[in-house]
């Protein structure tokens, strides 16, 4: 290309220097970017403005977002003007390059529209082909389509003309089957694809129109599917009755045949009536003729037997059960061993629910109604496990779990255990068990078991009839003819309660008497009554019942719910073993009582104590020489209790000890407080009458000197209390208890011993 400037253009200047680094005095960037901003991003082809300022707004601000990119915007501008200042003398050129532009443009715009019209000739013819295609594919798609639903109605109609052509050739069979063959005569009506070897061998009639029957089946099953396929077609509607009458005559031949076979049990063709019910899915049907036909008859039979006995068994099912199993056996089985015979395809069936079960239902609902009534609880439990122990027999007949698992998934079995209301049942074995125990409970005083003298020394029984009881309540929860397993919970939960109710009525009664009043609480007259030799009685058959409850009863609860898991089990053990702690927690409180009982009678001896005052009180009586004769009486009611012949029958040592202990730190206490409030008052007094006689004696001019070297009463009161305490320590060494370990004792003795024996208790 000719050089295009003038000659008079001034020179180019020359080239600017680089532009200075951006970086200050110590290297770093005058116009650094923050880390989350980065410019290159901003050249990528696939950069996305939006994405990425919604990207940077979830941790940076808008503002800040906003100043940083206008910074990087004036950076860019600048650095423009850098690269204008420095290419200055390309950028003036630029403008006088770009000569004839226009008619460039021009020249290479008409190839352009030349290609673009050629371009949408093409696609226009592309699409037109495009269309037609599309047509003739969707003409071809509804001929194949009206094809196969020509075909299917073609089919349908052929289908439905061999099915009523072989069914023409049902009735040429002869209908008496006595002679159990085809004779030649016979031969000519069997031309449709049935095989006449079958006759020659000796196949019986029966066997051959069963087989016919099959094939008539299978192709009713295409029928079927056919029909399914082509529904609300004038065609077919128009076939509807002869389809119908077709269905109504096979099931009709069907029917007769397996009646047939069923009465000759014969196998082969009940084998092939069976696999040509299952075929036209009428299993309902084949069920229903073995129930009507050969269940019926004997299990009518049985019950018009069993109901003709009359008396209170007429209700009971355990004897009828034992001889249905019989005739199960001996009339059922051949069909039940085929209809589960392995890979026959029969599995559909379920004759043992629907024929077997329905019957006896339905003979027991009209029969035996009152053997599903709870109001006898032991005839409806006897009833019910028998009937359990039916089912598990029928059961029995199955070979596979997921079989046993379909027929308890029947509607019959699930209406059969409906019959059975076991929730009545234990209400009312509740309210007989409960209402038992109640009973007993609610009587005025404690009832001891008659027994005789040499019978006191046996501590292996019970001895109140409350608590026998009670024993008997608790062992009926668990008693075969009571029991049942699915209630296992609520037999558990009655038996709990049944524990805490006997210790509901013991505290309730040892409350009353603690506060000396019955008040609204029932039957709680008993304890104010008792006497202390009465709750010996108590304290043995706690003893008895926690042992009990805790051992053999537990075991047995146990044996019989061994079938349940170890988590249950172990729930089980905890609860019971709960229970029978309350009741030995309950003996603390008996001990309790009786010691109160024994204390209240020896506080009233003690309380002769209060005499001593009056005896030295202004008298001129002695110092005394021996103890009073109170002291005596003081420990006699718990030394009587203890070696009464019911205490040594049936107390233990140990408890003897610890009533012993417990009495007699309380006898002591009080005790105490009796001597010591006796002292105080006697020194009160004593010091009041001593300055009145002071007084007197100054009034009067006499000495001042009062020491007449005699004993103070309060001296003689406290020498009778030491001498007291002496006998009563003694006292309490036969009985077998350390007085000097009672803190009472020791007080006591601080209080009335003399000075010189205060450190030393002896006597």
């Amino acid at each position: 290309m000719p050089d295009l400037r003038s000659p008079q253009a001034p020179p180019a200047p020359p080239p600017l220097p680089p532009p200075r680094s951006a970086a200050d005095l110590f290297g770093d960037p005058v116009d650094s970017y923050p880390p989350w901003l980065n410019p290159t991003a901003f050249v990528d082809q696939e950069f996305d403005p939006e994405s990425y300022i919604s990207d940077l707004r979830t941790f940076v601000p808008f503002e800040t977002l906003r100043s940083e990119l206008q910074s990087h915007l004036s950076s860019l501008q600048r650095e423009l003007v850098d690269l204008i200042n420095r290419d200055y003398s390309d950028f003036v050129s630029l403008s006088t390059k770009l000569i004839d532009i226009d008619a460039s443009v021009v020249r290479m715009r008409a190839p352009l529209l030349d290609i673009k019209e050629k371009i949408l000739a093409f696609r226009g013819a592309v699409d037109a082909s495009l269309s037609a295609l599309k047509s003739r594919l969707k003409q071809r798609a509804d001929a194949n389509q009206t094809r196969e639903v020509l075909e299917l109605l073609l089919d349908t109609f052929h289908v439905v003309s061999k099915v009523e052509k072989l069914i023409k050739e049902l009735p040429s069979i002869p209908v008496d089957w006595s002679n159990g063959y085809v004779n030649s005569a016979s031969k000519d009506h069997l031309s449709n694809g049935i095989s006449l070897q079958h006759i020659e061998n000796s196949t019986s009639l029966r066997e051959t129109q069963s087989m016919l029957l099959e094939r008539i089946a299978s192709e009713m099953n295409r029928l079927k599917f056919y029909i399914t396929h082509a529904q609300n077609m004038p065609f077919i509607e128009n076939m509807e009755k002869r389809i119908q009458s077709a269905s109504l005559l096979v099931d009709t031949s069907l029917g007769h045949c397996f009646v047939d076979a069923l009465e000759h049990r014969d196998a082969n063709a009940i084998y092939n009536c069976l696999r040509a019910y299952a075929a036209i899915d009428n299993t309902r049907n084949a069920e229903e003729i073995f129930r009507s036909t050969v269940v019926a008859p004997f299990v009518e039979k049985i019950f018009d037997d069993s109901s003709g006995t009359g008396g209170e068994s007429a209700d009971e099912l355990v004897q009828d059960y034992k001889i249905i199993k019989q005739y199960i056996e001996d009339d059922c089985k051949f069909l039940l061993d085929i209809s589960t015979r392995e890979n026959s395809g029969l599995h559909v069936f379920s004759f043992v629910a629907n024929s077997i079960l329905k019957e006896v239902l339905s003979a027991i609902q009209k029969r035996k109604p009152g053997a599903f009534s709870p109001g006898r609880p032991k005839e409806f439990l006897k009833n019910y496990k028998s009937s359990l122990d039916f089912l598990a027999h029928l059961e029995g007949y199955y070979r596979t779990r997921s079989s046993v698992a379909k027929f308890r998934a029947e509607a019959v079995y699930i209406e059969f255990m409906k019959q059975w209301n076991i929730g009545v049942y234990f209400t009312l074995r509740f309210q007989e068990i409960a209402g038992t125990l109640d009973s007993s409970l609610v009587v005025a005083s404690l009832l001891p078991v008659e027994s005789s003298s040499s019978d006191l020394k046996n501590s292996q029984a019970l001895l109140l009839k409350q608590s026998i009881t009670l024993l008997e309540c608790l062992s009926s929860c668990w008693q075969d003819d009571v029991l049942v397993i699915s209630c296992a919970d609520k037999f558990l939960r009655l038996t709990l309660q049944l524990l805490s109710r006997y210790s509901n009525w013991l505290l309730t009664g040892l409350a009353a008497r603690k506060s000396k009043s019955t008040g609204s609480s029932a039957g709680s007259e008993w304890a104010i009554s008792a006497a202390a030799d009465d709750f010996i009685y108590i304290i043995h058959d706690l003893h008895y019942l926690v042992n009990e409850v805790s051992g053999n009863y537990l075991g047995h609860v146990l044996g019989l719910l061994k079938s349940c898991s170890s988590e249950v089990l172990d729930l089980v053990k905890q609860s019971i073993l709960q229970g029978g702690n309350s009741l030995k927690d309950l003996l603390p409180h008996i001990m309790s009582s009786i010691s109160d009982t024994l204390v209240e009678k020896s506080v009233e001896d003690l309380r002769q104590l209060k005499g001593i005052t009056a005896t030295y009180r202004m008298t001129n009586k002695p110092l005394p020489t021996r103890h009073s004769p109170y002291v005596s009486g003081v420990l006699r009611p718990i030394k009587t209790f203890l070696e009464g012949e019911r205490a040594t029958a049936y107390l233990t040592e140990h408890i003897k000890n610890d009533l012993l202990q417990r009495t007699a730190f309380e006898i002591t206490g009080h005790y105490n407080e009796l001597a010591t409030d006796l002292v105080t008052v006697a020194r009160k007094t004593e010091s009041s009458l001593q300055k009145i006689r002071l007084g007197a004696q100054r009034r009067a001019g006499a000495s001042s000197d009062v020491s007449d070297h005699n004993v103070s009463d309060t001296d003689k009161i406290c020498m009778q209390l030491f001498l007291d305490i002496q006998e009563y320590g003694r006292n309490l060494a036969s009985l077998g208890v350390e007085a000097a370990n009672i803190p009472a004792y020791r007080s006591l003795w601080q209080c009335v011993a003399p000075p010189d024996r205060q450190n030393s208790i002896s006597f």
